[in-house]
Parts: structure tokens; sequence; C-alpha cells
């Protein structure tokens, strides 16, 4: 599964609306065929690996981040019929497909054919690896990313405005990783006319995966840019299951304070600036007790001599 999950990560931000998923067919002891969702959703992860397979799918375990949908469409036949004439004796699957036109029938048609199936292994890593799927279904938006570049006492710039760089070349290849995991990425009007950022992807080899442009702003948006009036419009954007939120203060705070943040990004640099600009503007918090509770921690690590902390937001 853990295979599976890797294969799926490749087509993150390339799939919308359909899931990135990843799929793993085994055969005595060895892969005999893998897949992951197509960009433009399709063919779907499990219909590449069962054609790589063939006859070898036969009476062999096949592993899957998704439960193979249910549902057939112009674009392809359902995979739960696929996997049900490929004959494998076990289905693993990591997460239970919401889509209603699954949600569990997919699962209940390989029983039907004899097929055992077994439900919820690294059911928490598949969640996070379809963010952005589950999160349109659930809530009617991207799942949004807040990314934060900051010295440790939390500044995102001197009091003249200077900001380039505050962490280091480690990190900043880091973010541009992280661009090419979203359809788009975001900033406000004051980041947008300070810094005039390009906000692409500067990986060799993954130029091609740049996000689409978005400014936060009331007004038109310049030529390659498209405009985002308000917080509340998110659920409006189409193709984007992933935003990345990457500048300003303004643009910070208004995410957190609609609650429209599901993901917080931390790069820390080793350094004190003192006074400059906050990272987040006011998020107009009556009470500290309405600060606590609402993010759990993920992950952290080093990037040169930077630290990268992943927060997710508490939710139901």
């Amino acid at each position: 599964m853990g295979e599976a999950l890797a294969l799926a990560e490749r087509s993150r931000a390339q799939t919308a609306p359909n899931p990135n998923v990843g799929c793993v067919i085994v055969a005595e002891g060895r892969i005999v065929g893998q897949g992951w969702t197509q960009p433009g959703g399709r063919p779907h992860a499990e219909a590449v690996a069962l054609a790589q397979a063939g006859a070898a799918a036969e009476g062999a375990t096949l592993y899957v981040t998704l439960e193979p949908c249910a549902h057939v469409s112009a674009r392809g036949p359902a995979c739960a019929d696929l996997i049900r004439a490929a004959r494998p004796a076990r289905v693993v699957v990591a997460l239970t497909d919401p889509d209603p036109r699954t949600n569990g029938q997919g699962i209940a048609r390989l029983r039907q054919a004899g097929i055992a199936v077994t439900e919820g292994v690294c059911r928490g890593e598949a969640r996070r690896s379809m963010a952005g799927f589950l999160t349109r279904l659930a809530l009617g938006r991207p799942h949004v990313t807040l990314k934060l570049a900051t010295s440790l006492d939390g500044r995102i710039a001197l009091p003249s405005g200077e900001s380039r760089w505050i962490t280091g070349p480690e990190a900043r290849a880091d973010v541009h990783r992280e661009r090419a995991r979203h359809e788009a990425i975001l900033v406000g009007r004051g980041t947008f006319e300070a810094d005039a950022p390009r906000l692409d992807v500067r990986l060799p080899g993954l130029e091609h995966r740049s996000p689409r442009r978005l400014l936060l702003t009331r007004g038109p948006a310049p030529e390659g840019w498209e405009a985002l009036s308000d917080v509340a419009d998110l659920g409006a954007l189409t193709g984007v299951d992933h935003l990345l939120v990457e500048g300003g203060a303004g643009a910070a705070a208004a995410f957190l304070a609609a609650d429209a943040v599901d993901r917080l990004l931390f790069y820390r640099a080793p350094i004190l600036i003192g006074a400059g600009t906050s990272a987040i503007g006011d998020l107009g918090l009556a009470s500290l007790a309405e600060a606590h509770g609402r993010w759990r921690f993920i992950e952290a690590r080093s990037l040169g001599s930077d630290r990268r902390e992943v927060y997710e937001r508490e939710r139901d």
C-alpha cells in the first residue's frame, strides 16, 4: 500500500475533479502491475495496473488507495467491474470512496464476486494523499494549504520591506515541489505589488507543473493572473482541488479568519528580525481560548538550516 500511495503522488493536482489514486498488483511475491490515475482523470489507476498485469492478475492481490469506482462513465468502465473480470484473489483498499456513485458499492460488488476485500489499510495516509478530492466533496471547495516562511519571531520582512531571502535554498526548493502539487497558487494584492512574484515551478523536469496564478483582489487581475474577489468564492474555482496560499499577511489572515485553511506549511529560518512585517494579520480573536484546539501537528524535518513544519486543521 505504501507503494500505491507513492504512485498516487505522481498525479496529484493533475486529475481534478477525479481523485489521484495509486494501484499495485502483487502475485507470488512480486509486482506484476502498477498504475496511477492519469492526467485529466482517466484512465483510472486500477485500469492501468490491470492492463500491465494481464493474465497475472488472476489469483493475485490488488492494493488500491481508494475504493474501486462502481459507476460507468462515458470516459471509461467501472473499475469494480474490471477487477471482477480479472479475478484477483484479494483486494486491499485504503479508503472507502465517499462519492455517492460508489460509496461502498464497489467493495460490495467485489465481495459478491467472491473476491476477499480488506479495508482501511493506511487509511490516514490515503486521506492525506487525496485531500483535494475529499475536501471538494465534503466542503464544496478546494483543499487549502497556507505556506508561511518566517523568522523565529514570526516575521516575513524587515521594516524596510526587504524579504529575500529569509529561508535558504533547500527550503525554497521544497516550496517549488509544493507548488507542483497544487493546481493553483494565490497571493494578496500587497505581495503582488511589492514582490512581483512569478509563482512558477523552477525544478528541473517539473516546470510544466506550474500552477494557475490567483490574485486576491476585488479589482481586475493582470494578464496571466485570475482574480479571486473573496475567500467565500473558493467553491466557484473550477479544476482546482488543491490551492496553495503563498503570500501576504492580509491574505493569510483572510483565509484563516474564514476558517478556509486545511493545512499549515511553516518554514522557519534560524534568524531573529525584531520589528518588521508579521506573517499573519489580525484574526479577530476575542480570547486565547478560541486559538486552542484548532491545529494538529503532523510532521517536522530539517531543510538545510531551516525547519519545515506541517499542521492540519482539526475537523470532524
